[in-house]
């Protein structure tokens, strides 16, 4: 009997042991080893089985792909702004850059990323959170074709673009809508550009970009008012309009392409109660599944290239 419990007592002190190895692993705390950050890797069902998702507060080595074939779209956690890296085969693609206080937050990001080059740089209007970084970004990396739309502000924030453009020999276009360019295999396509003074978020460089099966849209700040202009259909994964303001992401507009993916760059606890709840509620009701900066951190999905 003695023989018997003591089996039982040493049993029950291994669940508990495995269960706290278990509790301390999900906090980030690693045994016999460098401390890492936690990650989260989801795997998607039906017609998004190629693709991944991961997300974490860092971006690290963790983060990298040796699978030069898949496409690769990063969005960055740049807190109540806007950054996202896209590359495939070599050739790379950088939308916004955050506040100004980002520069070096991304440039420390895209060099984790062993990026040396950013093919197509596309400032989507000139708000401060979605182009203070780009006169960073110019700065230290080699930088291809640069594109705005034509309006402009009398901020620092932009005259610093043009002084980093300008200091580069660089030229700034503005694109057409229709106007189509890729990245390695990826097919990108201007939905929209526009030219509003008084709201700048109507100027939003919209961009629909196409891999193997499926689309991506990534919309900037762009209201209900271009989203009814759109020529677009059935959208994968999307990156929700002005961090989920509910002047955006309307609902036929989502009804229309029914994204299985919402990703949405927002900032913890900003001032501008970003995202919506009507706007949360209206994409839990198509079941798309949301990620929020806010939440998870960086994210990445890595789009696997059909074989």
């Amino acid at each position: 009997m003695a023989k018997r419990r003591k089996k039982k007592i040493n049993f029950i002190r291994y669940l508990i042991a495995v269960a706290l190895i278990a509790i301390l692993s999900s906090l980030g705390i690693q045994f016999g080893g460098k401390t890492k950050q936690t990650i989260h890797v989801v795997n998607l069902e039906e017609n998004l089985k190629n693709v991944a998702i991961t997300t974490g507060k860092e971006i690290t080595e963790q983060f990298i792909s040796e699978e030069k074939e898949n496409l690769q779209v990063y969005y960055f956690d740049v807190g109540q702004a806007d950054s996202i890296f896209v590359k495939n085969e070599d050739k790379t693609m950088l939308i916004d850059a955050g506040n100004n206080e980002d520069g070096q937050l991304l440039v420390k990001n895209l060099q984790t990323l062993q990026v040396t080059k950013i093919d197509y740089l596309i400032g989507t209007h000139p708000h401060e959170d979605h182009i203070g970084g780009l006169d960073t970004i110019i700065q230290n990396f080699e930088v291809g074709t640069i594109y705005m739309p034509k309006v402009q502000t009398n901020t620092k924030t932009f005259e610093d673009v043009l002084d980093a453009v300008a200091q580069k020999g660089l030229t700034i276009i503005t694109p057409k809508v229709h106007d189509t360019f890729q990245i390695g295999k990826a097919d990108c396509e201007i939905m929209a550009v526009g030219d509003e003074e008084d709201n700048l978020n109507l100027a939003s460089i919209v961009i629909q970009m196409k891999f193997d099966n499926l689309t991506y849209l990534f919309t900037g700040d762009a209201e209900e008012e271009i989203e009814q202009k759109l020529e677009v259909g059935k959208v994968n994964i999307l990156k929700v309009g002005h961090h989920g303001s509910d002047t955006s992401s309307s609902q036929s507009f989502l009804e229309k392409i029914a994204p299985e993916v919402a990703i949405i760059s927002v900032g913890k606890d900003n001032s501008y109660g970003h995202p919506s709840e009507v706007v949360l509620d209206r994409l839990k009701q198509m079941g798309s599944k949301i990620y929020r900066t806010d939440e998870v951190g960086n994210i990445w999905v890595e789009h696997k290239k059909m074989s």
